[in-house]
């Protein structure tokens, strides 16, 4: 118990002694107190007092479990002025509980500290207030009388097992050390004042459950009127710190290409700082997503383990929101894989300091995971779309500007060319052989020459330049303000790759070929067919 005591500040106004029927009157206000929807620090208030007024302690002090620090904080103290000065918001760690609620001083349910059992002036607080003397013949005198180290204390325990928080009662008005009854009414109150304390807390963590799912459930409902994907993400990050109290967010996603996993979005982190510029691929992390530490399908390990796991020379971030004990975070690691609608791992959620400095609970943990399936979804829906949209001037095999996007461009360019008194080059060109290729090799040898064949091109093209693949094996490229010179060299350059698939060209320019689009292209076409029958494999328009 924080606290030892003795005396009255003014002995006249002392608590009347309880009579026979409070200690019931007690239990049945506590009673009602669980079934009470209060604030935790009302219902503390409430309890001490019905304990003090019940059972006739003129101080009561509940020391609560603190789970992200292992120890036990003075939060309410029913008593004296001085009382309350001096022990509000003192901490115990659980180690000195442990030497206090020690089997020896165990008694009825109740822990029992004699005077002289237990260094108090070592403890570092205590409060003692002023004696008064005891006049003669008061009960406050012999051998079972209240003696100022006395302690009482009373556990209260949650219906796991576990402790809530710890009923310290001190300077009883009777003068007199408690009765073994008097023990059993203390220990059965405690008891019933656990499962209010309980209640309170659930009712508390429900609450902001609740909350959490109703906002993760209003940012769920927008992510798919997203249009860009990079917007989603941050939405996730924010809806992530928001409604599930992470400080530390970021969303990375792996780059098709490369396969490397790129930061896109971040809350707390900076998206270009070093906790998130190292550069590792999917196969890095992979060790950490052991079904081992899967809960509800997010990944959460501790710092040790993530470390013999990641193949990292440096770790890229250390956790500074940390607590200790049992329940507490400290350095761990949460990580949720993001899926497409085949089950493969698209990207990762990190998420990190967490505002109460606990282990996620399962449940936040589950509401976590089906959020990020919503993210997923938004995030496989926007490429889709991403995908519709390119794909509406765009080739779907060699991904160069397709037909329809080069008779726009030709056109403007024909228009441009005429009202600026400008030049451009046409170039039209279709691979040597293509049909014997596939009729010897099948047609996926000769998608790949496709593909290979647009890569070169599109690597050859100034800036500026376009390539189009304008059907089957023909392709195009508009080449702006572009001489014969020019040409000529883009053409080099493509037939200079030697990786490539061979192809013959045709060449016209605007306007000093033709003014009008259909007309360039006719002549290009041309300049392409008589190229492969001369076999010089390049012919510029006369």
């Amino acid at each position: 118990m924080p606290m030892n005591g003795q005396g009255n500040e003014n002995p006249a106004m002392a608590p009347p002694s309880p009579s026979p029927v409070s200690p019931l009157r007690g239990l049945l206000e506590v009673t009602r107190l669980v079934r009470a929807e209060e604030d935790l620090p009302e219902l503390l208030a409430a309890i001490a007092r019905t304990i003090a007024e019940s059972l006739g302690y003129e101080t009561v002090v509940i020391n609560l479990y603190r789970p992200a620090w292992n120890d036990f904080t003075v939060t309410t103290v029913h008593g004296k002025v001085a009382a309350r000065a001096a022990l509000l918001g003192q901490i115990r760690p659980l180690e000195e509980w442990d030497t206090l609620l020690s089997e020896r001083f165990h008694r009825r349910g109740a822990y029992v500290v004699p005077a002289g059992a237990y260094d108090w002036d070592n403890a570092g607080y205590s409060y003692v207030p002023p004696a008064d003397p005891v006049p003669p013949g008061d009960p406050g005198v012999g051998d079972g009388a209240w003696h100022p180290e006395d302690a009482l204390f009373l556990p209260m325990r949650h219906s796991g097992g576990h402790l809530l928080g710890i009923l310290s009662v001190d300077e009883p008005v009777s003068r007199l050390r408690p009765s073994d009854e008097e023990l059993d009414v203390l220990a059965s109150l405690a008891d019933h004042a656990a499962l209010a304390v309980q209640a309170a807390q659930e009712a508390a963590e429900a609450a902001r459950h609740r909350l959490a799912l109703e906002q993760l459930l209003e940012v769920s409902s927008q992510l798919t009127a997203e249009p860009v994907v990079d917007e989603i993400l941050r939405d996730v990050c924010r809806g992530v710190r928001d409604a599930l109290g992470f400080e530390h967010v970021a969303v990375q996603l792996i780059d098709p290409v490369s396969d490397r996993l790129e930061a896109r979005a971040a809350v707390g982190w900076d998206l270009d700082g070093p906790a998130l510029a190292s550069e590792f691929d999917l196969a890095d992390v992979e060790p950490l997503l052991d079904p081992q530490f899967e809960v509800s399908g997010c990944f959460l390990l501790s710092n040790d383990e993530a470390e013999r796991r990641i193949r990292l020379n440096s770790l890229p971030y250390v956790s500074h929101r940390n607590g200790h004990g049992p329940r507490a975070w400290d350095r761990h690691w949460l990580v949720v894989p993001l899926h497409d609608g085949k089950g493969g791992v698209i990207g990762l959620i990190w998420a990190d300091e967490p505002e109460d400095r606990l282990l996620p609970s399962d449940e936040k943990l589950q509401a976590l995971r089906i959020f990020a399936n919503q993210a997923a979804a938004a995030i496989v829906a926007a490429a889709h779309r991403r995908e519709l949209r390119f794909l509406a001037d765009h080739d779907p095999l060699t991904r160069l500007l397709n037909r329809r996007a080069f008779v726009e461009r030709l056109d403007a360019e024909v228009a441009r060319a005429i009202r600026y008194k400008r030049s451009f080059g046409l170039v039209i060109c279709d691979l040597d052989g293509f049909k014997v290729l596939n009729d010897h090799f099948g047609h996926p040898a000769g998608d790949e020459a496709l593909q290979v064949f647009a890569r070169i091109l599109q690597d050859a093209v100034r800036k500026g330049d376009d390539a189009f693949r304008i059907g089957g094996d023909e392709f195009a490229l508009v080449l702006a303000e572009a001489g014969e010179a020019q040409a000529r060299e883009v053409v080099k350059r493509i037939v200079d790759d030697v990786a490539g698939p061979r192809a013959s060209f045709g060449v016209a320019s605007c306007p000093e070929n033709a003014r009008d689009a259909q007309l360039l292209f006719r002549l290009a076409d041309e300049a392409l067919y008589e190229a492969k029958r001369s076999g010089s494999g390049l012919q510029f328009v006369a």
